[in-house]
């Protein structure tokens, strides 16, 4: 890199550190992203809509995903920003770059007769599992995020009004309905809990710690695979299925969006496309000639 290339690249990142708060990962991948355009383009301050083109035609050559596109016209876009506010530059060339448009993956979802196998062959007679258990159902009953659960503590569950209270993105706080059936288990749970630790922790490990997401992940995965479910089963999983299980059963978008957490409703219809069954049991139902 030129020197000039060098100093401005510094300086970006001291500003997203410091000024923007952003992680270290995500100045790393500004980092990277602005780089390799610096390499495709020589003159990083003369440019114009035809090399960014040239530059988006190379990424899709080299068979990248929409998504790291998508990240990494974002990153240059706001490094041009940076540079017109230090007023390196007059215009952003990347202000009216289109971005792709992202593919929604549906996510994976377990019927609610696989939920059930897991749940019910869990041994809940020592306290590990009966711990195990109670993550499941909360995560189920609740759909709550995997990170939002293991920040948790014993005082963020009402279990007079049977809900619970969770942080979620944003700091933003949301309370949550929970089924009967997982407040059941968690005061099960709770009960042994309070014979071993004193502390607020909610869900802990062997060493009394407060578990890991990733340790959340193997405990799920391990259930699963006890009972012979082949597909894919992450706390996510769980999540989906809540979603989806609710929707099948009439409940309206919107409060779908409110359990999740959802800032947009665009976020919470993918699971629209996972409720095929219930729109095929309304059709069956509702057309004259649906079936004869």
């Amino acid at each position: 890199m030129k020197n000039d290339e060098n100093e401005i690249l510094i300086q970006y990142k001291k500003y997203l550190t410091f000024e923007k708060n952003y992680s270290k990962h995500t100045v790393s991948n500004y980092e990277r992203d602005i780089k390799q355009f610096f390499s495709f383009a020589g003159d990083f301050i003369q440019i114009n809509e035809k090399v960014i083109g040239s530059y988006l035609e190379s990424l899709f050559k080299k068979k990248y995903n929409k998504s790291s596109i998508i990240r990494k016209i974002i990153s240059l876009r706001n490094f041009y920003r940076y540079l017109v506010k230090i007023k390196k530059i007059n215009n952003n060339p990347f202000e009216y770059i289109l971005t792709p448009k992202k593919e929604k993956k549906i996510p994976g979802v377990l019927t609610e007769k696989e939920v059930e196998l897991i749940l019910e062959n869990v041994d809940c007679g020592n306290f590990f599992g009966l711990r195990d258990r109670a993550i499941m159902e909360l995560l189920y009953s609740s759909g709550i995020r995997v990170n939002e659960l293991v920040n948790l503590n014993t005082n963020d569950i009402d279990f007079i009004n049977e809900e619970i209270k969770v942080l979620g993105k944003g700091n933003k706080e949301r309370i949550i309905p929970v089924g009967s059936v997982a407040i059941n288990f968690l005061q099960k749970y709770l009960k042994e809990l309070k014979k071993i630790s004193q502390d607020k922790i909610l869900f802990i490990n062997k060493s009394k710690k407060r578990l890991t997401t990733r340790s959340i992940e193997l405990i799920i995965k391990k259930y699963a695979k006890k009972v012979g479910i082949l597909k894919k089963v992450t706390p996510h999983t769980l999540r989906h299925s809540f979603a989806t299980h609710l929707l099948d059963r009439g409940a309206d978008l919107r409060s779908v969006q409110e359990l999740l957490g959802h800032s947009n409703l665009s976020t919470t219809q993918i699971y629209t496309h996972l409720s095929i069954q219930k729109l095929r049991r309304d059709y069956d139902k509702a057309h004259p000639r649906a079936k004869k």
